[in-house]
């Protein structure tokens, strides 16, 4: 529990607060936004698009929640370009954001989550805005994109829990956050 702590009184709240302003003006923009991971990040994915849809009223999807076109995509055209192929064929458009969900950020060097790259890349080339919430150092995601949280690494062999944990603590906050959230959870 002393890493948990340590973790979340590193954050940084100043870009969780840019990354709220950033989501707002989606919203009041018209866009949508398309969450995106693989592994429990893909997992996470699937419970933030509930929230951001019933608390914050933003029109929110994920690839990964249609296995057939996924696993299709896939088949058909390889792993590399299966997101970026979906976010073509959903019209992804400049009042559009992608925000992705991330233990390492994806790193073409070591063929890492080369999927989420080229989704950055595709964002990008269709002037969407690229959010996101990763671990490590950020990698291609920090690189890349116009906000995003990185999850402070304090132990090495951790990673993984503490990233995928706090992708859940920093959405809770983003959809519970009062420039952001529209409608009041139950309990």
């Amino acid at each position: 529990m002393e890493q948990t702590a340590s973790i979340a009184a590193s954050l940084d709240t100043a870009m969780i607060d840019r990354l709220a302003d950033a989501l707002v003006s989606v919203r009041n923009d018209g866009g949508r936004l398309f969450l995106l991971g693989v592994g429990g990040s893909a997992g996470n994915c699937a419970h933030a698009v509930n929230d951001f849809r019933k608390l914050c009223g933003i029109e929110t999807y994920a690839p990964t929640d249609n296995v057939s076109e996924l696993t299709a995509r896939i088949n058909d055209e390889g792993w590399d370009g299966a997101f970026a192929a979906w976010l073509a064929v959903s019209r992804l458009g400049a009042k559009d954001a992608i925000l992705i969900l991330s233990v390492g950020g994806g790193n073409l060097e070591r063929n890492v989550s080369v999927n989420l790259i080229k989704a950055i890349d595709y964002a990008k080339s269709r002037q969407a805005r690229v959010l996101g919430i990763v671990g490590r150092d950020g990698g291609y995601t920090k690189a890349s994109g116009d906000v995003v949280v990185v999850v402070p690494t304090v132990d090495e062999s951790l990673v993984t829990p503490h990233s995928e944990a706090f992708q859940a603590v920093v959405w809770h906050c983003l959809v519970s956050n009062p420039t952001l959230q529209v409608n009041q959870t139950k309990w």
